[in-house]
């Protein structure tokens, strides 16, 4: 008994320093069984990853599309499942997840990166969309301001617990010593994960930048550094004029007819 937990306790400590180690801050010590995982378990977690990421948004498009469920009943309960799934994980530690320390440097980066992306995306809407640039907070200021308190808070939070926290936690020992796998599918899933609001703007949107919030979770391993991005660049997308792509609820009157919308 003591040498397996000799060798667990080992195993935690080289989470923090092992390059080819793929896992989330709060994962904790795991046996070879599920750190490096035979192909029937590898078969499993693959299913698992199309089931939860890929057959889950389908059936919630047809939900909404075809029996008119609203997005926002649909959400709770399914992102709610990514949480209970954490919850009663053994090898999962809430306290280190949220607690997970971070060097400055990551917030100077995240910052560097959304005045430049953010300002680019910004001058793109003002040139192609001017009708929707800054017309939600100008139309529907009230509506906007209720989006600004609450996105990070029930959006964001249960996002990255969803697609940054789950996914590096459950699904990392799949991408050992090829991170950029992981960053690379982590994004196109998220972006995938989109598909429920019915245009491609939203797609390849959250595509990109989902790629960026795994990098940033992969190199931070801090749930707090990349809720803080992913809410700059939501509230960009609510500001500038793009809501109504990302949002179902966003009531206000603008023009979202391009070629590549099929609502």
């Amino acid at each position: 008994m003591s040498s397996n937990s000799d060798a667990l306790s080992a195993a935690s400590a080289g989470l923090g320093r092992n390059t080819a180690v793929v896992a989330a801050a709060g994962t904790l010590a795991r046996p070879d069984a599920i750190a490096r995982p035979a192909r029937a378990r590898i078969i499993r977690l693959v299913i698992e990853i199309v089931v939860l990421y890929m057959l889950v948004p389908i059936a919630m498009l047809h939900m909404i599309l075809a029996w008119r469920l609203p997005l926002f009943t649909l959400l709770p309960p399914l992102l709610a499942a990514f949480v209970v799934m954490l919850a009663v994980d053994r090898g999962f530690s809430f306290r280190r997840e949220i607690l997970r320390t971070f060097p400055p440097r990551f917030i100077v980066w995240t910052l560097l990166t959304f005045i430049v992306g953010g300002g680019l995306v910004a001058l793109a809407v003002q040139e192609l969309l001017p009708r929707q640039f800054l017309a939600f907070p100008r139309d529907r200021p009230e509506i906007w301001q209720r989006v600004m308190l609450f996105y990070p808070l029930l959006s964001v939070i249960p996002q990255e617990l969803a697609y940054r926290t789950f996914f590096f936690h459950r699904y990392g020992p799949l991408f050992a010593g090829r991170r950029w796998a992981l960053i690379l599918i982590n994004g196109l899933l998220f972006g995938f994960g989109h598909v429920m609001f019915g245009n491609w703007v939203a797609v390849a949107g959250t595509m990109a930048t989902g790629m960026l919030f795994a990098f940033r979770y992969d190199t931070s391993r801090s749930l707090a550094v990349v809720w803080l991005e992913h809410t700059l660049w939501g509230w960009l997308v609510f500001t500038v004029g793009l809501g109504g792509y990302f949002f179902t609820g966003v009531a206000f009157q603008g023009d979202f007819s391009l070629p590549w919308t099929w609502k």
